[in-house]
């Protein structure tokens, strides 16, 4: 059986992308030639989240590109690009599958800055052999350090999970407190034909669209938060690291101009500098008061360097300001990883004193 997917919808968001096409493939094709007949092979039957992605991925570059559903070897042996089916990993003759047996890479065998054993679906091998380029187009630049970030970044935050999920890893090594059913794939698992409905009253390849619409739209507002959202909050903690002495001589402070996703670029920078994990606080303007922040051993953990008093805790207003002897304080969180007060000299003053106090974590 040959399924034709001829006019997938091409999803970019809002944006509007001018970037000429990337030639990857048959150098003796012609670049239209190819953006124009361009033939995707993907199998046909009961679909997943990671072919949806894959096929999006590659609908992005190449929008005039027609998918071709089916397992009939002959038929994918037709295909410009096969993924998910037919057996074999093979970036030269463009086939990425991932079931063979002797599959087993994950995105640290295959790229120097992504470090990961969550083996690779087809999507996380389209991500890894054309994410760049896909990135390029949708953020309209070739920024190298840009582009670095925002594949690493969107690769942890969105497809690995999907890569994950597919090859049926576990996120955790014991049974977790609860499950979470709201996750992309399973989305995707929704428009698979119901057990009680008739073949003929489901049109497989009306919901594989659906499908690849689905986590297409994800896969874009998951990019595009990370070149336009978090990536230019770089320059901010940048510039906070540098100043930090000016904001108090230990230079265990930092203050930030402008509240922004700071924590990632934190811990890179951090890295890059070779400093000495002796930054401690982070200080901020929130709505009509300052916070300050403690900084966590990492970038996902919930345990941090210093954490503030254990007597402020759960406190609030005037019964802070008087335990702490600081006026003007707001609040103290009852696990101690953040605190606010109506000034910035008195958010300052939480974090010194915080800095200086002996009572045990």
């Amino acid at each position: 059986m040959r399924c034709i997917i001829k006019t997938l919808p091409n999803f970019c968001g809002s944006r509007t992308f001018k970037l000429s096409y990337h030639h990857y493939f048959h150098s003796s094709r012609k670049m239209s030639d190819f953006a124009s007949k361009c033939v995707i092979g993907t199998h046909d039957g009961v679909f997943h989240c990671d072919e949806a992605l894959g096929c999006f991925l590659l609908k992005t570059l190449y929008p005039h590109a027609t998918i071709v559903r089916s397992r009939n070897q002959e038929i994918l042996n037709t295909c410009d690009i096969v993924i998910d089916v037919g057996g074999e990993y093979n970036p030269e003759k463009f086939r990425f599958d991932h079931h063979q047996r002797s599959f087993n890479h994950s995105m640290s065998t295959l790229s120097s800055i992504v470090k990961t054993t969550v083996k690779l679906s087809s999507a996380g091998l389209i991500y890894h052999h054309f994410g760049r380029k896909i990135i390029e187009k949708i953020v309209q630049s070739n920024d190298g350090k840009l582009i670095d970030y925002v594949y690493k970044r969107v690769y942890g935050n969105f497809i690995q999970e999907i890569d994950g999920t597919d090859n049926g890893l576990p996120p955790y090594p014991k049974e977790p407190l609860y499950n979470i059913c709201t996750h992309v794939s399973a989305r995707v698992q929704h428009l698979l034909k119901p057990w009680n409905v008739k073949d003929e009253d489901y049109d497989v390849e009306e919901h594989f669209q659906k499908a690849m619409n689905l986590v297409g739209g994800e896969f874009i507002e998951s990019l595009e938060s990370a070149a336009f959202v978090v990536y230019p909050a770089r320059a901010i903690v940048e510039k906070a690291i540098e100043n930090r002495f000016n904001v108090h001589p230990s230079g265990k402070i930092i203050e930030l101009e402008q509240h922004c996703p700071w924590k990632d670029h934190f811990f890179d920078i951090e890295k890059e500098l070779n400093l000495s994990s002796d930054i401690t606080y982070v200080l901020f303007q929130s709505d009509d008061n300052y916070r300050v922040m403690c900084v966590s051993v990492t970038n996902k953990s919930f345990v941090c360097r210093k954490f503030l008093p254990p007597s402020w805790r759960g406190l609030r207003n005037d019964a802070l300001s008087e335990k702490s002897g600081i006026p003007g304080c707001v609040f103290a969180h009852h696990n101690g990883f953040i605190g606010g007060n109506e000034t910035r000299e008195g958010a300052l003053q939480m974090a010194v004193k915080s800095l200086e106090n002996e009572e045990e974590s």
